[in-house]
Formats: C-alpha cells, sequence, structure tokens
C-alpha cells in the first residue's frame, strides 16, 4: 500500500484509536469504530451514484431531482410558499407526525472533524421550542432519516431535552445515529439498562461531559467515546479529576472556536473535535489555495460530457476557487463592466473550453490542504440554506445571489484579511457585496440566521428568524434539504478524487 495514499494515512492515524474504543464493546454485535466515521461510511452502506449529466443540468434540476427522486421521501420537497403549520405535509410519505415535530423543535448543526480526514460527519443539535412539549421521538427519528438513512452518513444527535433523550435510548434508532448522553444521565442507574441494550445492538454512544462521580461499570462499557468540552479538559493540569474517577476511553474536544484549540485538541490526544473552529482568520501563515478535489472534481465532469451549467455548484463548494473565477470574469469581460449574477452566470460568461485550460493551468497550484475542509464545509451548506430559504421570504428570484452570498460569508477567515478587500474588484451583484462589506441590504437577514442556525442556540435562532418572519418548521426543513443536498454534491462525479501521490503525478505533467 502507498503510504501516501488516503487508506494508509486513515489505517496510521486511526488503527490505535480503533483498538481502543473495541475494548469495551459488547460482544456479538457489529462494531462502528471511528475509522468507519472517518470513511464517511457505515460498514455496510451501499454505493450511491453520482447523477447523470442530463439529470444535473443546474442546480435547481439537481435538488429537484433529488428529492423527487428514488432517494428522500416528499417529505424535502419545497412547497409553493412558506408553510406556517404541519398541515401542508398531511399528504407527504413521512406522515404527520414526523411533519409536525419540526415545528416543535429548534435544528442547529457543526461538523465532526479528523485530524486526517477533516471533516468526517455532522452532529444535530435538537432542542425543543417549548421545554413542556411531548415530542414524538419516532416522528424526529424518521425526519433526522430523511437526510441520514440507515447504512448512510453518520450523523451525532445532540438531545438538549432529557425526556426527549429518555425516549431516545429506549427507542431503535439507525446504527448511523450516534447518540450523546449526559453524564449525570449515564450515572442513573435507572438507565443502566437502556444503555447497554443499545450497545448490544450496536448503537454507538458517547459519554457527555466530565462525570461528578465514577460511573457503574456496566453503563462505562456501553460508550465508543467520551466528549470533553475544552473548558473542563484536566490534560492542562489545571483541573484535577474526582477522586476514583478515570478517563479509561477515547475523547472528542468539544468547545473548539480557532485553528489554533483545534491543533491543541488534538495535541492532547482528542480524536476528532466538535465545533466551528471559524472565529479567527484560519489562513494565517500560509496561502489559501484552490482545492485539488474540486478542481479534478470539474475537470472529470467536463470531461464526462456533463453540461456546463452542471459545474457551477461544484465550484461552489470551495470559496477560493469561486472567488478566482469571478476575478477571472472580471478581467477577461472588464471592458463590458458585466456583473456575474450567480456562479452559472459567470461560468457561462467563460465557456466550456477556457473553463477547462483555466483549471488545468490552476491544478498547478492547488493543494489538498485540511485546515480549510471545515470553512469549505460551512461555506457549501450556508449558501444552500440561505438559498433554501429564499421562498419562505419572497426572494426567490435572488436564489443564485443567495448561494454566493453564504459561499463567501467566509472569505474573510480563509484569507485573513477584510472582505471589502476580497470583493473589491469582483463582478458581483450589489445586494451580496452589500450583505458581506456593509452588513446590510436585503440578503443580511438570511445571512445571520444561517450564522444562528450554526450556532445551535435557542436565543439567536429566534431572534434571526423573528427578523425575517420564517418559522421554526420552515427553516428545520430548509436546513435538512440544505445538509441533504450538500452531502450529494459533495461526492465525486465518478471516480473518487486522485490521492496525493496522484495528483502530484498531474501535476507533474501539466
Amino acid at each position: 500500500m502507498d503510504p501516501n495514499s488516503d487508506d494508509a494515512r486513515k489505517r496510521s492515524a486511526l488503527g490505535p484509536v480503533t483498538d481502543h474504543a473495541a475494548d469495551g464493546a459488547q460482544s456479538g454485535a457489529p462494531e462502528i469504530t471511528l475509522r468507519d466515521i472517518s470513511a464517511g461510511l457505515h460498514p455496510s452502506r451501499p454505493s450511491v451514484p453520482a447523477p447523470a449529466p442530463d439529470q444535473v443540468d443546474w442546480l435547481d434540476t439537481f435538488i429537484d431531482e433529488l428529492i423527487d427522486g428514488d432517494g428522500p421521501s416528499t417529505f424535502l420537497k419545497p412547497a409553493a410558499g412558506m408553510a406556517t403549520n404541519a398541515t401542508e405535509f398531511v399528504d407527504l410519505s413521512i406522515g404527520r407526525a414526523a411533519a409536525q415535530v419540526l415545528g416543535q423543535v429548534l435544528l442547529g448543526y457543526s461538523p465532526v472533524i479528523d485530524p486526517v480526514k477533516g471533516v468526517i460527519a455532522t452532529r444535530l443539535t435538537v432542542v425543543p421550542v417549548r421545554a413542556t412539549a411531548t415530542i414524538d421521538v419516532g416522528a424526529l427519528l424518521e425526519a433526522v432519516a430523511e437526510v441520514w438513512p440507515a447504512h448512510g452518513d453518520p450523523v451525532m444527535l445532540n438531545l438538549a431535552s432529557e425526556s426527549l433523550l429518555n425516549d431516545v435510548l429506549r427507542a431503535r434508532p439507525s446504527l448511523n445515529v450516534l447518540i450523546e448522553v449526559p453524564a449525570f444521565l449515564a450515572a442513573d442507574a435507572a438507565n443502566t439498562r437502556a444503555l447497554q441494550q443499545l450497545a448490544a445492538r450496536g448503537s454507538a454512544l458517547l459519554l457527555k461531559g466530565r462525570p461528578l462521580r465514577e460511573l457503574p461499570r456496566e453503563a462505562l462499557s456501553c460508550f465508543k467515546w467520551s466528549i470533553v468540552d475544552r473548558t473542563e479538559d484536566r490534560r492542562d493540569g489545571r483541573i484535577e479529576p474526582p477522586h476514583g474517577v478515570a478517563r479509561t476511553i477515547p475523547f472528542i474536544q468539544s468547545g473548539v472556536r480557532t485553528m489554533a484549540e483545534l491543533r491543541d485538541s488534538f495535541a492532547r490526544g482528542a480524536v476528532a473535535v466538535l465545533g466551528w473552529p471559524l472565529h479567527e482568520p484560519i489562513a494565517q501563515g500560509f496561502e489559501a489555495r484552490p482545492d485539488t478535489r474540486v478542481v479534478l472534481d470539474v475537470l472529470r465532469r467536463l470531461d464526462q460530457g456533463h453540461s456546463l451549467e452542471s459545474v457551477d455548484h461544484v465550484l461552489m463548494r470551495d470559496p477560493v476557487l469561486a472567488r478566482e473565477l469571478l476575478q477571472l470574469v472580471d478581467t477577461e469581460a472588464s471592458d463590458l463592466s458585466i456583473e456575474a449574477r450567480s456562479m452559472r452566470h459567470a461560468v457561462s460568461m467563460l465557456g466550456a473550453a477556457r473553463l477547462r485550460r483555466w483549471l488545468a493551468q490552476l491544478l498547478g497550484r492547488s493543494s489538498d490542504d485540511i485546515a480549510l475542509r471545515p470553512a469549505n464545509f460551512a461555506a457549501l451548506r450556508r449558501g444552500l440554506l440561505m438559498r433554501m430559504l429564499a421562498a419562505g421570504t419572497g426572494q426567490r428570484e435572488q436564489r443564485g445571489e443567495l448561494f454566493m452570498c453564504g459561499v463567501f460569508s467566509l472569505l474573510d477567515r480563509i484569507y485573513a484579511r477584510p472582505v471589502g478587500e476580497l470583493v473589491h474588484d469582483l463582478a458581483m451583484p450589489e445586494r451580496v457585496r452589500a450583505a458581506l462589506v456593509d452588513r446590510s441590504g436585503p440578503h443580511r437577514p438570511l445571512l445571520d440566521l444561517a450564522r444562528a442556525v450554526e450556532s445551535g442556540a435557542p436565543h439567536d435562532i429566534r431572534t434571526a428568524s423573528d427578523a425575517v418572519f420564517v418559522q421554526p418548521i420552515e427553516i428545520n426543513r430548509a436546513l435538512l434539504r440544505s445538509l441533504l443536498v450538500a452531502s450529494h454534491l459533495e461526492r465525486p462525479a465518478v471516480a473518487p478524487p486522485l490521492a496525493a501521490h496522484e495528483a502530484a503525478a498531474v501535476r507533474a505533467q501539466r
């Protein structure tokens, strides 16, 4: 095996972790290891073919085919107008209860980041709108399965309700649903039997928080990993563990807000981190360059005969690449003063032959920098969420602009420069520029809402949603659709992205 290949790096980095995690596994149950999560696959997950070229003429068609096709049910199909209650979902296949639950909760999300592969899973936070509400756990799991079906990509479920979590522990979630269990609930002997049954089925359980007292041995053996917040981590020597409490399972670090904290958490031995390391510039100390995987994917799609319009959404997976494309358009059309209304418009202005030549030249200086993957992960989903919310806020005609606005909203973090400098000479719509630079204009409230959803903070989500008069049911549906579409957009056209040594060989031939 080539030591530079993805498989070799994954095995060397995660092999010991897998062995350690298996020590407390329940016998007779199928294993779900961190290696499986790092690969982004469940052990028995079937492959999903990429859409054919004629199915992906542009992003709208791609979304329609994905949602109306053989995959998720029509639950995720966009409504004609803004939904305000569950009655608009009555005739859909998942049933009234699963639709109604989206109006009872606030959803947030964040990435699970691995030191080798970058983003490997999604953490979904669920907060009841009213603490006293009774939520149908079966309906909630059904809604989750629309985006993360059984044998599909993994998802960590962070439930901010003790009663809801107790119900989930006594349900039968799919094995790709990883359940976070607060330490105080794990220490309750009344939950031990439910934990043992889930672990015996093969469900991956995560112990959240630092136990204040020793957990029952029967309960501790049920957990694959623990989740330790940076503020509670005692590895810095300042916090002593309670008497009789010792960390015996691998840990995942939460509360990570910067790249420095991310690197420090991995140095402390974390097998993964939770959170958005985007609260300070990312690219200090190195040059932000286009993602090799995205460049290769666009070239493959062009070589396979995909329509020119079908590659615009692929370009938007990488804000650095998208920005450089707009710079190219501005340079070549400088005498015309033409504004690129969307990435699709920018691509059409170049033409397939010119786009391919530019990408081939760009490949020589592209990179596969893992530090940029959380930002790319966030940018694509932020842009999609803003786009999905357009119908409910009367901005349907500006969907392309909203998508561009969301993707470019992290440029200042990626380049470590003011966003005004980065977009000053770009041929972009003024509404996008106003939202990014002046923090004003019609697109700014949706950008604020997308950021609030990323935070998972109920107060921030309510405040931002009130500003655009959007109800939780519509936000949650748009979010689930965004996460679903993003996961499909990130799949390569046919062949997997080249390994590091293969990409280097391609660059050497150029």
